[in-house]
């Protein structure tokens, strides 16, 4: 698979060595190929996508309300629902990259049904929704909405989520893949790559929740929806433009048939007895493992049980005829790639708390802005542009930690990074933590600064700056964080689906946070009290809501905290012994 034989007086080889192929399916070029010449249009693609696709998610919840007509618990779980929607379709995307597609095409598939969705609800806005022209500004009353309307209304949002679904993971795999991890120097920039990654997102971000959401809350909607749209284009062009630069990984086939073969493998030698020598495993020759595009990994002891899937039981000259079926024999590096998916998933599963703070920004926060005061001078501050704060805090720690907290930590830690990722991750959860309580805090000065009892507070809404200072903070540390550890902990042959469990954590956290609002109403919510989330949030206790999140984020951290220091990392294999049992193919 790899040239290493030419190299240069540093004894770099000039192609790459991680198994990467240009366009042609040739082994990539280093000086061709790749590194920040291709990134840099795949950071620019992003940006341009998170802008359109937030010209749309910022604002949703408001759309449901004042255009939709529904109500505050209602739009809040439909937010919640389709937010989580375009996570669950990130599953999706990474299965065809990974399988079939390679990234590339994925990525590009997936721009085009985003645009499709796009324009599709920018028409049905002009002519369906937003009747008469300039509703939904929070003082003209838009008509009812048409059952027609409804259904073209809905079909565009969830195109809009299967686009942006299955691009989302893929996109995060594929910029990583521009760079050479043997190669040091490019190996550095592959790892800074994920911050400036996080920064486009919140770039992108910053300019849909200050520009769209100021028209968008003054009953622009369209024109709002129709920016959106022109940007999904105009990034889809510049991602074109990469194409002869960009590398690329093949696809490595249907990953679920690979995990079922080593259960089943396993199961049929559930009698066999696992050799104590790991060596004696099965391996193929050389340094290409049986699966395209896919380095070997080590032996670890994990799972132990599920080494005899590559447990041989005939002898040495009949291994050949027992690896002809990989529902019978396993390779070492099949089996460890279904064992780092079994390790990933606790930690995975410890992150979905996190997630249902992060998606309040989204829905209550918003709602708890507009019953405060919005008035800044003669300017009213659209609610949903409160989160240009949460972008301000990300870019700012972003600079913070990079430039002045990891330099710190390396002299304490001896770790060129600072804090591991899994360190990072659970600061993350603590920094959530304290973003509710202060959410609740601002929550209780609110109410008390209600003078009518179905009128904004007299509290202005200035007062949210912390809670979403506190939720970008948090970002840095724990979205950073697990891009990173998912991408670099999934074996090759996977690793859209690592990049998919970040995006898949923010999909069960909004599931869950509905979840969550149905239960508090249902338990909170009887005869003449209104419950915790009514729709005139001046009647209820948002505040209690905000403390349980942060009492439940408490309780996962311990159990992350637990998972954390289980967890034993992926090792890939550098030099593989060429003879004996364990090197027959």
């Amino acid at each position: 698979m790899y040239n290493t034989t030419c190299v240069d007086e540093k004894g770099i080889s000039p192609i790459t060595e991680d198994g990467s192929v240009d366009r042609k399916g040739r082994p990539a070029v280093k000086s061709k190929t790749g590194k920040w010449k291709s990134t840099l249009l795949l950071l620019v693609n992003y940006g341009l996508v998170t802008f359109a696709f937030f010209g749309l998610g910022v604002n949703l919840v408001l759309f449901l309300t004042r255009v939709m007509q529904q109500e505050n618990a209602d739009a809040a779980n439909n937010v919640s629902k389709w937010t989580g929607t375009v996570y669950i379709f990130s599953l999706i995307g990474a299965f065809l990259s990974d399988s079939y597609w390679g990234r590339y095409l994925t990525c590009a598939m997936f721009q085009l049904i985003f645009i499709l969705g796009l324009a599709l609800l920018s028409l049905s806005s002009w002519i369906l929704l937003v009747k008469p022209s300039g509703c939904g500004d929070g003082k003209l009353q838009c008509e009812p909405i048409s059952a027609v309307g409804t259904v073209m209304f809905y079909i565009s949002i969830y195109l809009i989520a299967f686009g942006n679904g299955g691009y989302q993971p893929t996109i995060a795999s594929f910029g990583p893949d521009q760079y050479d991890e043997r190669d040091p120097s490019e190996s550095s920039s592959k790892a800074t790559f994920f911050s400036y990654f996080y920064v486009a997102l919140n770039v992108g971000s910053l300019f849909s929740n200050t520009i769209l959401v100021y028209y968008e809350d003054s009953g622009q909607w369209v024109i709002g929806f129709w920016t959106s749209t022109a940007a999904a284009v105009i990034a889809f062009l510049f991602f074109l433009l990469g194409t002869p630069r960009y590398r690329h990984f093949k696809a490595s086939g249907n990953p679920l048939s690979r995990i079922a073969q080593v259960f089943v493998a396993a199961a049929r030698k559930w009698k066999v007895n696992v050799p104590d020598n790991d060596a004696l495993l099965y391996e193929v020759k050389g340094k290409e493992s049986a699966i395209a595009g896919s380095r070997k990994i080590s032996h670890s002891y994990a799972f132990r049980f599920l080494d005899k899937a590559a447990t041989v039981t005939t002898d040495a000259s009949s291994v050949w005829q027992e690896a002809k079926s990989p529902w019978k024999l396993c390779t070492v590096t099949q089996v460890e790639e279904v064992k780092c998916v079994l390790k990933l998933l606790p930690i995975w599963l410890c992150t979905i708390i996190y997630s249902v703070v992060f998606t309040q920004m989204a829905s209550l926060f918003v709602e708890q802005g507009t019953m405060m005061n919005r008035r800044l001078g003669s300017f009213s501050i659209p609610p949903a542009s409160m989160s240009a704060f949460d972008i301000i805090s990300v870019i700012f720690f972003i600079c913070i930690y990079r430039q002045i907290l990891m330099p710190v930590v390396v002299k304490f830690t001896n770790n060129p990074d600072g804090l591991t990722e899994l360190q990072r991750m659970g600061v993350g959860l603590v920094i959530g933590m304290l973003a509710m309580i202060a959410a609740g805090v601002t929550e209780l000065a609110r109410l008390k600064n209600v003078t009518e009892p179905d009128q904004e507070s007299s509290l202005t809404i200035l007062w949210q700056i912390p809670q979403y200072s506190l939720i970008g903070a948090s970002e840095v540390f724990m979205y950073v964080g697990q891009l990173k550890f998912f991408n670099g902990q999934a074996p090759d042959g996977i690793k859209s689906f690592g990049s998919s469990l970040n995006m898949a954590s923010i999909s069960l956290g909004n599931y869950t946070s509905i979840i969550l609002v149905s239960v508090v109403m249902a338990a909170t919510a009887k005869g003449e009290t209104p419950g915790w989330i009514p729709s005139n949030l001046n009647a209820g206790h948002l505040d209690r809501f905000f403390f349980m999140l942060a009492a439940l984020t408490a309780v996962d951290l311990v159990f992350y905290v637990l998972c954390a220091r289980w967890y034993k990392g992926i090792r890939i294999e550098s030099d593989i012994d060429e003879e004996g049992i364990a090197s027959m193919s």
